[in-house]
Order: C-alpha cells, then structure tokens, then sequence
C-alpha cells in the first residue's frame, strides 16, 4: 500500500523456493497441504522463469493458482486501517513509526511494538486462513527490521521485530502455505512526494537488507516455504523518475540476491523467485536491463478506485471493468494487492453501500478473482483491519458472506454472466 510508504518518508537444509505450483508445501506433521499431482517433465531453459517441474518431484495442478492475504500492518503498522491498536499503543497523534518511537522513546517504543507484533497476527489467523482455502501470504517488511542499516542517530524505528518474522513464518511453513516477503519500506522511502530512495547510497542499504534477508531463508527452517523475495513495492509511477532503479538497482538488487545463494550452494531448482513490478504498475519495464529472467517473477497492485483512466464511479462500470480485466505485461505476474474499496467519494452512496449491497460485493469480488487468476494469481489487502469494513478485509468480508470459504466458488457465481 502507498499508504505505508508516505508515512516512512517522514537448522538446517536448504529449502526449495518454488511457487505453489512447483513446490511441495510441508505442514507440521510432513503431509502435503494441497493436493498435488505429478508433472510431466519438462525441460528448463535458463531463460525460462516459469519452470514446470521435474518427474521426480510432485507438483500442485497447474490451475492451483495463487490464492492468498497480505499481512498489513503487521510489520509496517499503517494507522488509517488499525487505529485502535496505535491507539493502545502509545501512538495516537503521530503519523509513522519513525514518529511514534520518536515520541516514546526506542524503549517504550520496542515494548509497544513487540506487543502489538506477538498479538496482530497469531497461530490462530494462521490457521483461519487455511480454513477459507487460501495457499499463500505476503509479508510486508521495512528495512529497518535489519537493525544495523538502520542510521541511529537519525531514523527512528522499533526493534526485535524479526523473532516475531521468524515466529509467523514458522506458523505459515506449518500449515503448508507459501510465502512472499516483500521491501514495502525502502531506504530513503520510494514512494513519497519526494522519494529519497533513488541514489546509490540508498541502494546499497536495500542491497544488504535483499543479501542478508536470503541468507535467513535459506539457513533458517522457520523459512522453508519462503519462495519470493520482492526487492521493492510500488516505486513511482513514472519511469524517467526511476530509472536508476530500472537501469542499476534492479540488476544489483538481482546479482546480489543470486550471488548470496551461490554463496551458500543453493541449487537452480531452489532459487528465490525475486519479484518486482510489472510493467502495467507504470514505472517501466523491470526487466529491460536484466540479463537473466530465470525465476523472475511479477507484481501487479490492481485498486479499482485509483485506476487510470479512471473508471465510472457506479456497480456496472466496476464490474464490467473487472470482467474484461487482464493485468499481464510480464509472466509470471501475481496481483499482490487488491481490495473491494470503491471510490472514496461515493463509498458511502446508497448503491456502494457495504451494507445494503452484499450480494453485489460478492459479484464483485468473484469477477475480479476471475481477472486475476487469468495471471498466476492474487493476494488479497488485507487479511484484517480495525475498520469495520469488509472491504478492506478479507477476515470481515468472509464473516459477512461476500466471500465464501472456498474462493474456488468464483466460478460458480456467474458474475460475469453476459459482460
């Protein structure tokens, strides 16, 4: 969410790093947690980033698509979706984590977040999640969870989050899900009226965060179904101002992620996808300086309400945008972020009322599933909030029967029946 970054400005084995598709997802007890089927063997090129398996292995259905949940405001807390618990936190009246550790002080300030991160996402939600069906999680994380690139004596960030990282994704390796982490706060914030991530000095810090957060995947069990690693979220929207990223950084970033596995022996079958914008994001193409795309991947943020060209503020056009949806531009690409939030100016009306238009909602949903499972998949924003709207919460929305525990039943709602 942009969101998240404006408020910035201010053991074991070798664990394999396949999509749903193509990896075994363990739960506790070894079982697999999907239903798999063997793949025929294929042949990989090095320029191929969608690799499809290997006979000795078995492989989820190639229609098993990505069906997941962001983890918002668990590691970067944005206070617009969570403001009783910034409330309780101590944080009521400032806008960022950098100003609310500035007001507590970095004592005070650890202890709040510590407790605000063992009680946002529990064992619980974890298991929740696998009940409605969903395969996948991404974790937003800020730089700032590696402590030592942090500058100290100028930016102001809580501490001793990474136990609670290794906690959640130890739950999430357990009961077989596959998990994406994703850079959602960059050095330099870089996506802000005015970025400061776009320079050297701001890249080499990402650099260190990428390197050392690959080590912990692959040295660390809890990570084990870790299997994409996103070197950074929603950069700006205009590709003359990004182009270092484009031209420098997303090569380094690449090299650096690639150079920490060989370092450590990782075979070519267990590589990170490492995964960045889509073109369609509007910030240019993210592999046009790439020299290799073996296990790239793709991320796409499709929020209706802020398309461009904007769509008509009533249910017809939304709907009938979302039936006629294809967000490619790269392959493989995974629709990281979406909700069901409709334009803030008539989100209240009588037709977008949640309320009053709960089968509409549902329509709306299962049309935009559809269009993005035309890709490799989606990850809904977010799993849960403090808003009291379903529509911003995948947890509220089930609990309201916009969407059915098996987000299988899109295809059986005729939503898109006659667009």
């Amino acid at each position: 969410m942009r969101a998240s970054l404006l408020v910035v400005a201010g053991c074991a084995a070798l664990v394999s790093a396949w999509m749903p598709i193509h990896k075994n997802l363990f739960n506790a007890p070894g079982a697999l947690n999907f239903q798999n089927s063997t793949a025929n063997s294929t042949a990989n090129s090095t320029t191929n980033s969608w690799p499809r398996g290997r006979s000795s292995r078995r492989w989820l259905p190639a229609t098993n698509k990505i069906k997941g949940v962001n983890l918002g405001s668990m590691f970067i807390l944005e206070p617009w979706m969570a403001e009783d618990e910034w409330n309780t936190m101590g944080c009521s009246g400032t806008n960022s984590e950098f100003d609310c550790v500035m007001r507590l002080g970095q004592e005070a300030a650890n202890s709040a977040f510590q407790a605000h991160w063992a009680r946002w996402i529990t064992q619980a939600d974890i298991q929740q999640m696998q009940s409605y069906g969903l395969n996948t999680i991404r974790i937003p994380l800020g730089y700032w969870i590696r402590e030592d690139i942090v500058y100290s004596d100028s930016e102001h960030f809580p501490q001793g989050g990474l136990q609670y990282l290794e906690q959640v994704v130890g739950w999430a390796s357990d009961a077989g899900f596959y998990i994406i982490l994703d850079l959602h706060g960059a050095p330099g914030a870089q996506f802000a009226s005015t970025p400061g991530f776009y320079v050297d000095y701001q890249y080499e810090r990402a650099y260190k965060f990428l390197e050392w957060m690959t080590n912990i995947i692959h040295t660390n069990n809890a990570y084990r179904n870790v299997g994409m690693l996103e070197v950074v979220n929603e950069p700006v929207q205009n590709p003359s101002t990004v182009a270092t990223m484009l031209q420098d950084y997303y090569p380094t970033a690449w090299s650096r992620i690639r150079a920490a596995e060989a370092a450590l022996n990782v075979g070519s079958n267990n590589l990170l996808h490492i995964q960045m914008m889509n073109q369609d994001w509007g910030s240019g193409s993210p592999s046009q300086y790439l020299s290799d795309q073996y296990f790239a991947a793709y991320d796409d943020h499709r929020y209706i309400k802020w398309a461009y060209p904007p769509v008509a503020e009533n249910p017809a056009a939304y709907l009938s945008t979302s039936c006629n949806d294809d967000r490619g531009g790269n392959t493989p690409t995974i629709v990281g972020e979406w909700s069901l939030s409709v334009a803030d100016d008539v989100q209240w009306s009588a037709e977008f009322d949640p309320t009053a238009n709960v089968a509409w909602y549902k329509q709306w949903w299962a049309a935009q599933v559809m269009a993005y499972e035309k890709q490799e998949g989606w990850i809904f924003w977010s799993w849960k909030t403090e808003l009291g709207d379903y529509r911003w919460g995948y947890k509220d929305a089930v609990a309201a029967g916009v969407i059915p525990t098996d987000p299988g039943q899109a295809y059986n709602l005729g939503a898109c029946n006659g667009i």
